[in-house]
């Protein structure tokens, strides 16, 4: 589970701030897709940053987990909340940023083995994780290939086999399908909506393409910063 509270976000400009997320409350509940959708400037992909405590809010709560494991990342350290997003939340970037020497494979490989042993035994089963994950997002047959050998849409699914190589209980993912067609795009929401009800992880999604919307379980809007009134159909998370 992931739980914002509460959760307020300025920046600077000039003598003043600008807020971009304002006074937001949104909850992510284990094996579903909660979407937030709204315009270009909205605070989308802030709310998304704040999740993933790459920035810390002005004020508010950031909890992730469940019961006595839940943890308050909007009041951990930087090293403390870089070792929660090891450990605890996966990003998939708008950008796949995949590295252009790395194979599919060596790609998930590395980042397994950040801030982790390199024994035989840990690589072994790191090998395994890596090729369960492939299989998973059906990259089996194209492991060995490189970024540039790679289509767009299977770039994409590099990048959510990466992000879920932690295991991790959070996923937050942005724009997954923007420079993807419509066709590539279902077929990206599809997984990810999938391997979120296998894994029961709390998915948080950023999305501006509404054609898909029948893949997530919550969805909700956001306005200058503000969480406005759930799209028709859709509920914020129960």
């Amino acid at each position: 589970m992931i739980e914002l509270q509460n959760v307020t976000l300025t920046f600077p400009d000039g003598d003043n701030r600008i807020t971009a997320v304002d006074h937001v409350t949104l909850r992510g509940n284990n094996g579903t897709v909660t979407g937030i959708t709204g315009p270009s400037g909205s605070g989308k992909s802030s709310i998304l940053a704040v999740a993933a405590t790459l920035i810390r809010p002005d004020s508010g709560g950031v909890l992730v987990g469940n019961g006595s494991d839940t943890i308050d990342a909007a009041q951990l350290s930087k090293h403390e909340a870089t070792q929660l997003r090891h450990e605890r939340i996966g990003i998939v970037f708008q950008q796949s940023n995949l590295l252009p020497a790395l194979t599919a494979r060596e790609q998930l490989q590395v980042m397994a083995r950040l801030g982790g042993g390199t024994s035989r035994n840990k690589r072994a089963k790191i090998d395994a994780r890596v090729d369960e994950l492939l299989a998973a997002v059906g990259l089996t047959e194209h492991a060995g290939k490189r970024a540039h050998q790679l289509s767009g849409g299977q770039r994409q699914r590099v990048a959510i086999a990466r992000g879920l190589v932690h295991d991790p209980e959070v996923l937050l993912v942005d724009e997954p399908t923007s420079a993807l067609d419509q066709v590539r795009g279902a077929e990206i929401m599809e997984l990810i909506a999938r391997l979120t009800h296998e894994r029961d992880t709390a998915t948080l999604l950023v999305t501006h393409d509404l054609v898909h919307r029948d893949t997530l379980d919550d969805l909700v809007t956001v306005v200058d910063g503000r969480i406005t009134t759930p799209i028709a159909g859709h509920a914020l998370a129960r």
